[in-house]
């Protein structure tokens, strides 16, 4: 276990430093789904400059992230994500969640670390001790939208951890906020704001709602869990992968397959051998995606709130594991992300708007479990500006999530903060027993 002393130094709660709309925010359907997953919790990790290695905890004095200016930057930022400043109620009369715009604030908390520097994290996966570490301790059931953790490591550096409830907005919201609140911190007035849309009744449900028969044959609204017995842990691990075999992959799928196709399909196929499952059982990919693009019309690209349905690629294990297969498995997960058009989502959402449990008041937090054995999620973060937080003392050198979900989880992020070399990270979360396989059949097939 890690020499972790984490001290609090200071909690406060940064407001919009304007006035900003006081009203209840109705949430669509696609909120109201992920509303029970709570507080996503991500840390990033900063390098402190040469300079302030003299005096590590100098915090607040105009230096290296400095606290006053940060909180300012972030109250200028609530202005225009003021949802990210209110509170999650219920609304009495349709008893159903809602966000109070009620200005009361993000939670701030500013911390210091003797025991530990960034190197001691080098490579590390997620795990419950980094978010007890850096991830502000919001209660599953606490109503705040949003919290930080500015955490100052003994070798000077700085790990921001931070928590954004799900039922506020899905990764490319969240995403959006970082990059704005960094933006006017390093900036100032001179930062370009790319102002975010709350209109959530673009993605309110059709009257009557209606589903599409055709439309459950790819868009999959369930995820399948197992409890995990526990003499089968599961643990967390990062992989990295370089550009030169993102390239080779995607040329073994034969060229023109998206790097998220080429890569999903290999590490599927590798967790249904390192698996062991038989050749006649089914197994399916799941996957997030975003349906910001295909509605007709389009959302507007800086809409601020859940855009995300989940799709599905099925098939036998024998023709997913089959050596020739990969182009084929490859092509079964880009014909998913092909069939995306404005009829399945709006079919998502009605689904989902004839599903939901009417009347759930507060969200019931996700149930424990893993992901079935014959299935496998992967969540892509890929193109999205995960390391673009530079609050004016450099980017961060990474950024994962704090904590996995469960078992049967893998996330691919973007492997170098230039984005040029086209590598990436894949956080990978399953059965110890079957990790040691499944990285073998990665890496030699590739």
């Amino acid at each position: 276990a890690m020499d972790s002393d984490v001290q609090v130094v200071e909690s406060c709660l940064v407001a919009p430093c304007e006035e900003t709309p006081r009203r209840a925010l109705a949430l669509s359907p696609l909120d109201l789904l992920l509303a029970n997953r709570g507080h996503t919790p991500i840390v990033y990790f900063y390098l402190a400059p040469p300079r302030s290695s003299t005096s590590p905890f100098a915090a607040g004095d105009g230096g290296f992230f400095d606290v006053a200016r940060m909180k300012t930057a972030m109250g200028k930022a609530l202005v225009a994500f003021y949802p990210l400043a209110g509170r999650l109620t219920v609304d009495d009369d349709r008893d159903q969640l809602q966000i109070d715009c009620n200005a009361e604030g993000a939670l701030f908390v500013v911390a210091r670390c003797t025991g530990l520097a960034i190197d001691d994290f080098d490579g590390l996966g997620p795990s419950p001790e980094l978010k007890h570490l850096f991830v502000p301790r919001v209660d599953a059931s606490s109503p705040i939208m949003m919290a930080v953790q500015v955490t100052f490591l003994r070798c000077g550096g700085v790990a921001l951890g931070t928590a954004v409830h799900h039922a506020a907005v899905d990764a490319i919201g969240a995403f959006h906020f970082f990059q704005t609140w960094s933006a006017l911190c390093r900036d100032g007035d001179g930062a370009v704001v790319e102002l975010p849309c709350h209109d959530r009744t673009l993605l309110g449900a059709r009257s009557p709602p209606v589903v599409h028969p055709d439309a459950l044959s790819v868009f999959c609204p369930t995820l399948k869990l197992c409890q995990a017995p526990s003499d089968h842990p599961v643990v967390s691990e990062v992989i990295s992968f370089s550009g030169d075999q993102v390239a080779g992959l995607k040329n073994a799928c034969g060229g023109g397959v998206s790097t998220f196709s080429a890569v999903s399909a290999h590490v599927w196929r590798c967790v249904c051998v390192a698996r062991r499952l038989p050749a006649d059982a089914k197994t399916r990919l799941t996957f997030p995606a975003s349906i910001r693009r295909c509605m007709s019309p389009p959302l507007p690209s800086r809409y601020f709130g859940n855009t995300i349905i989940w799709l599905c690629a099925a098939g036998l294990v024998e023709d997913i594991t089959s050596p020739d297969a990969l182009p084929a498995v490859a092509g079964r997960i880009s014909g998913a992300v092909r069939r995306m058009d404005d009829e399945l989502a709006r079919s998502a959402i009605d689904y989902f708007e004839m599903t939901l449990e009417k009347g759930s008041g507060r969200p019931s937090p996700s149930p424990p479990g893993n992901v079935v054995a014959t299935d496998l999620r992967v969540v892509s973060w890929l193109r999205m500006p995960v390391y673009d937080v530079d609050f004016g003392w450099g980017k961060p050198t990474q950024m994962q999530r704090a904590e996995s979900e469960r078992g049967g989880f893998v996330y691919l992020i973007n492997g170098d903060d230039d984005g040029g070399g086209g590598g990436m990270h894949m956080v990978v979360c399953m059965e110890a027993a079957n990790l040691m396989e499944f990285k073998r059949q990665l890496y030699t097939k590739l």
